[in-house]
Protein backbone atom coordinates (compact mmCIF):
# COMPACT_ATOMS: atom_id res chain seq x y z
CA UNK A 1 0.00 0.00 0.00
CA UNK A 2 1.09 3.51 -0.66
CA UNK A 3 1.56 6.11 2.03
CA UNK A 4 -1.27 8.21 0.65
CA UNK A 5 -3.81 5.45 0.79
CA UNK A 6 -6.02 5.19 3.84
CA UNK A 7 -6.00 2.06 5.93
CA UNK A 8 -9.27 2.92 7.69
CA UNK A 9 -11.73 0.09 7.66
CA UNK A 10 -14.69 1.74 9.38
CA UNK A 11 -16.54 5.03 9.41
CA UNK A 12 -15.46 5.71 13.02
CA UNK A 13 -11.81 5.79 12.00
CA UNK A 14 -12.53 8.52 9.47
CA UNK A 15 -14.37 10.82 11.94
CA UNK A 16 -11.08 11.95 13.43
CA UNK A 17 -10.16 13.48 10.09
CA UNK A 18 -13.50 15.33 9.99
CA UNK A 19 -13.45 16.51 13.65
CA UNK A 20 -10.00 18.05 13.48
CA UNK A 21 -10.93 20.88 11.08
CA UNK A 22 -14.07 21.64 13.11
CA UNK A 23 -12.11 21.67 16.34
CA UNK A 24 -9.45 23.88 14.83
CA UNK A 25 -12.11 26.30 13.61
CA UNK A 26 -13.64 26.43 17.10
CA UNK A 27 -10.25 26.99 18.69
CA UNK A 28 -9.46 29.72 16.18
CA UNK A 29 -12.85 31.34 16.88
CA UNK A 30 -12.40 31.27 20.66
CA UNK A 31 -8.85 32.57 20.38
CA UNK A 32 -10.10 35.28 18.03
CA UNK A 33 -12.69 36.34 20.65
CA UNK A 34 -10.32 36.27 23.61
CA UNK A 35 -7.18 37.65 21.96
CA UNK A 36 -8.26 41.34 22.02
CA UNK A 37 -9.17 41.10 25.70
CA UNK A 38 -5.93 39.34 26.54
CA UNK A 39 -3.91 41.86 24.52
CA UNK A 40 -5.66 44.73 26.29
CA UNK A 41 -5.08 43.11 29.69
CA UNK A 42 -1.44 42.51 28.85
CA UNK A 43 -1.00 46.14 27.79
CA UNK A 44 -2.62 47.40 31.00
CA UNK A 45 -0.39 45.16 33.10
CA UNK A 46 2.62 46.53 31.23
CA UNK A 47 1.42 50.11 31.79
CA UNK A 48 0.85 49.40 35.50
CA UNK A 49 4.35 48.01 35.87
CA UNK A 50 5.80 51.10 34.17
CA UNK A 51 3.71 53.34 36.41
CA UNK A 52 4.84 51.47 39.52
CA UNK A 53 8.44 51.75 38.41
CA UNK A 54 8.05 55.52 37.96
CA UNK A 55 6.36 55.79 41.34
CA UNK A 56 9.20 53.84 42.94
CA UNK A 57 11.74 56.22 41.40
CA UNK A 58 9.77 59.25 42.63
CA UNK A 59 9.55 57.78 46.12
CA UNK A 60 13.30 57.15 46.11
CA UNK A 61 13.88 60.78 45.10
CA UNK A 62 11.49 62.01 47.77
CA UNK A 63 13.24 59.90 50.37
CA UNK A 64 16.61 61.40 49.39
CA UNK A 65 15.11 64.91 49.56
CA UNK A 66 13.61 64.27 52.99
CA UNK A 67 16.93 63.00 54.31
CA UNK A 68 18.63 66.11 52.92
CA UNK A 69 16.04 68.41 54.52
CA UNK A 70 16.34 66.57 57.82
CA UNK A 71 20.11 66.97 57.79
CA UNK A 72 19.81 70.70 57.05
CA UNK A 73 17.24 71.35 59.76
CA UNK A 74 18.97 69.60 62.63
CA UNK A 75 18.45 71.62 65.75
CA UNK A 76 21.50 72.16 67.93
CA UNK A 77 19.33 71.75 71.06
CA UNK A 78 18.40 68.30 72.27
CA UNK A 79 14.63 68.44 72.34
CA UNK A 80 14.00 64.73 72.83
CA UNK A 81 13.80 65.02 76.62
CA UNK A 82 11.32 67.91 76.37
CA UNK A 83 9.24 66.06 73.80
CA UNK A 84 9.04 63.02 76.11
CA UNK A 85 7.98 65.26 79.01
CA UNK A 86 5.26 66.81 76.86
CA UNK A 87 4.04 63.38 75.76
CA UNK A 88 3.91 62.20 79.38
CA UNK A 89 2.03 65.33 80.42
CA UNK A 90 -0.40 64.83 77.55
CA UNK A 91 -0.96 61.22 78.59
CA UNK A 92 -1.66 62.28 82.19
CA UNK A 93 -4.08 64.99 81.03
CA UNK A 94 -5.95 62.43 78.92
CA UNK A 95 -6.17 60.05 81.88
CA UNK A 96 -7.48 62.80 84.16
CA UNK A 97 -9.94 63.90 81.48
CA UNK A 98 -11.27 60.32 81.19
CA UNK A 99 -11.67 60.10 84.97
CA UNK A 100 -13.50 63.43 85.06
CA UNK A 101 -15.76 62.37 82.19
CA UNK A 102 -16.64 59.10 83.94
CA UNK A 103 -17.30 60.98 87.18
CA UNK A 104 -19.54 63.47 85.36
CA UNK A 105 -21.49 60.61 83.79
CA UNK A 106 -21.97 58.98 87.20
CA UNK A 107 -23.10 62.28 88.73
CA UNK A 108 -25.61 62.80 85.93
CA UNK A 109 -27.04 59.31 86.46
CA UNK A 110 -27.22 59.88 90.22
CA UNK A 111 -28.95 63.23 89.70
CA UNK A 112 -31.51 61.56 87.42
CA UNK A 113 -32.14 58.84 90.00
CA UNK A 114 -32.54 61.42 92.80
CA UNK A 115 -34.95 63.43 90.65
CA UNK A 116 -37.03 60.34 89.90
CA UNK A 117 -37.08 59.32 93.58
CA UNK A 118 -38.05 62.84 94.65
CA UNK A 119 -40.85 62.93 92.13
CA UNK A 120 -42.05 59.49 93.22
CA UNK A 121 -42.05 60.45 96.93
CA UNK A 122 -43.76 63.74 96.21
CA UNK A 123 -46.42 61.90 94.24
CA UNK A 124 -46.89 59.44 97.12
CA UNK A 125 -47.21 62.28 99.65
CA UNK A 126 -49.67 64.14 97.44
CA UNK A 127 -51.89 61.08 97.00
CA UNK A 128 -51.77 59.81 100.61
CA UNK A 129 -52.84 62.92 102.53
CA UNK A 130 -53.06 66.14 100.61
CA UNK A 131 -54.71 68.14 103.45
CA UNK A 132 -52.74 67.03 106.54
CA UNK A 133 -49.12 66.86 105.34
CA UNK A 134 -47.59 69.97 103.78
CA UNK A 135 -45.77 69.28 100.54
CA UNK A 136 -42.02 69.94 100.86
CA UNK A 137 -39.50 69.40 98.18
CA UNK A 138 -36.46 67.29 98.93
CA UNK A 139 -34.68 68.83 95.98
CA UNK A 140 -32.99 72.19 96.71
CA UNK A 141 -33.91 75.01 94.32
Amino acid sequence: MADTESTCTSVDDRTEDLVSPTRDALVDGIVGLLKPCLDQLDERVRATRVSQSELHQQLEGLSVELIRVQEQTLCPLQLDAYIKKLQNAKRRVVVVNNILQNTQDRLNKLHNQVSKETARRKALLDTSSPSTVPSTSLHAP
